[in-house]
């Protein structure tokens, strides 16, 4: 297939990314040989779209996809790599503290550059609005890192209308990162209208659920190691008072003879006429075989009668995001 794309203002994207934490945390055990074929693997399928974090493994993740990058056969100039600052983990998890300050940006920027091994990042995001100073001072910070020619165009996670407001009055903004899927739309009430007034994109991270809405999580044989095991949506009979959800996905998927991942994926990109920004979705996998069925998703199209099953699920959910 031919991978369409997605503009955000000057920036073209795959219009379906990969998106990397996985490969290093949260998500069970960590395999560095498998994670570089699936970026691999990405980057021929024209995912070129790679997204990843300065605290994703404590650094981990951003050597992994910097080194996927430098051994593909891929040319650099044709991939779009996304990292982001801001949540600093130094004191230990029990005191994370999200930070801005304008030294803190170029210090995290430096290091970023350093693990992921290239001269420039393509889109670099705040994780999280900062605690520590007015979001002013960090996108400013940010902005002289485009002037110096480290960084290409400036993103947000989880941000409001007012914070984004704010920061594009500092530097235009491109895209705003944040949790989208089928039973998460938090987004559409609390940033979509600045972000339709800028010209803003969407670029949704866990756009399956946290691989809920696959169908394909047995969260009983989740290990230790696996954040599921303590999200509200997964954990304490969470899962089974959100089955209905998956599965309501899962019939429609059966009607269209496609996965259950293919639906909620779909669900994503028709949205995005209706949201009235441009949308690139970047489901995380380790695997070759979850990114081949994502990227398959592409091919998908929901009819009239689909959408009115699937569009009143995010409703229904039960527990909170985090």
């Amino acid at each position: 297939m031919n991978m369409r794309t997605a503009t955000f203002g000057d920036l073209t994207v795959s219009a379906q990314g990969l998106g990397c934490m996985g490969m290093s945390e949260w998500y069970g055990d960590a395999d560095w040989d498998e994670s570089i074929a699936t970026i691999h693997r990405a980057l021929d399928l024209g995912v070129t779209f790679l997204d990843t974090a300065d605290i994703y493994g404590r650094g981990h993740n951003e050597v992994l996809v910097g080194r996927g990058i430098a051994t593909s056969s891929v040319p650099r100039d044709r991939i779009q790599l996304a990292t982001k600052f801001g949540i600093d983990r130094s004191g230990g998890d029990d005191k994370t503290s999200i930070r801005g300050a304008a030294d803190f940006v170029k210090r995290s920027c430096e290091s970023s550059l350093l693990r992921l091994g290239v001269d420039v990042i393509d889109l670099y995001y705040a994780h999280r609005p900062p605690q520590d100073v007015p979001i002013e001072e960090t996108v400013g910070a940010m902005a002289e890192l485009v002037q110096e020619g480290k960084v290409r165009y400036l993103g947000l996670s989880e941000v409001n209308d007012s914070l984004l407001r704010r920061a594009y009055a500092v530097h235009p903004i491109t895209a705003v990162q944040s949790e989208y899927s089928l039973w998460t739309r938090d987004v559409e009430s609390e940033a979509l209208d600045a972000m339709r007034e800028l010209g803003v994109g969407l670029v949704p991270y866990s756009p399956l659920g946290r691989g809920f809405l696959t169908g394909t999580v047995d969260v009983a044989s989740l290990d230790d190691k696996d954040f599921r095991t303590r999200n509200p949506r997964f954990a304490d009979g969470g899962a089974g008072a959100n089955q209905a959800i998956a599965d309501a996905v899962r019939k429609v998927a059966e009607s269209k003879g496609v996965a259950p991942a293919q639906v909620a994926l779909a669900w994503v990109y028709a949205q995005q006429e209706r949201l009235g920004v441009p949308v690139a979705p970047i489901p995380g996998t380790k695997r070759i075989k979850w990114l081949e069925q994502n990227v398959a998703a592409l091919d998908v199209t929901l009819d009239a009668e689909d959408l009115a099953v699937l569009d009143p699920l995010a409703g229904q959910a039960v527990g909170a995001r985090y």
